[in-house]
């Protein structure tokens, strides 16, 4: 989801919640809302981190409604955005529409029982929201969606300094920090750390500060 990514969620989502992470329905999450769940503004960190990359093909694991990659394909990014939830990714293909954004290949299902084919010079996570019984065929699918030379871009919530605060338990939910944990030889971190999460159009979040890894890989 973005924008959450915004806090996207889908698997992007910025209240991960008291949610079971292996029963949620995320459309059902979307459906609930009368309109757009999230701001529809780009995630800041996405455009600051990628600002240094020359435009190429993109991967937006957890599109949402779509504010990434429409963002992406407006800086000419050719972009396939994924999401497990259909009515996210519905909503997100008629703002390209409305907005006269083309690119971008929208897609409604599930990266680990059907990952995109080919690889991406870019795969973007943002907030992930995959439970940590799927971390292995997670990092398996992630690593291999990234073509050489190309970057890995993990987003998630740093995690309070008082467990209490938080919502969720983010022992129930892959993180970051596992995923960089599995890179393997061929990889380099080139950013791994907490930052105060950018912009000013979280909902109210309690979310303050994020992990931001950025891993490229060589071979």
């Amino acid at each position: 989801m973005t924008e959450h990514a915004h806090d996207h969620h889908a698997h992007g989502h910025d209240d991960g919640a008291s949610f079971d992470p292996e029963t949620m329905d995320w459309d059902a999450r979307y459906r609930s809302e009368d309109g757009a769940m999230w701001s529809g503004h780009v995630n800041g960190t996405l455009v600051d981190e990628i600002g240094d990359l020359p435009p190429g093909s993109a991967l937006d694991v957890g599109c949402g409604e779509g504010a990434d990659a429409i963002w992406l394909a407006q800086q000419g990014w050719t972009v396939t955005a994924l999401d497990v939830a259909p009515t996210a990714v519905e909503r997100g293909r008629a703002e390209a529409e409305r907005q006269g954004v083309d690119g971008i290949d929208w897609i409604a299902g599930d990266l680990l029982a059907d990952p995109p084919n080919g690889t991406f010079d870019l795969v973007s996570l943002q907030y992930p929201a995959f439970p940590i019984s799927r971390r292995d065929q997670l990092s398996e699918v992630l690593r291999t969606a990234v073509a050489p030379g190309g970057v890995l871009l993990l987003v998630g919530h740093a995690p309070p300094d008082d467990p209490t605060d938080s919502p969720y338990d983010p022992a129930d939910w892959t993180q970051p920090a596992d995923l960089v944990g599995d890179l393997a030889d061929g990889w380099t971190v080139e950013r791994d750390v907490v930052v105060p999460r950018p912009g000013d159009h979280h909902h109210g979040s309690h979310h303050s500060e994020d992990v931001v890894v950025r891993a490229r890989r060589s071979v």
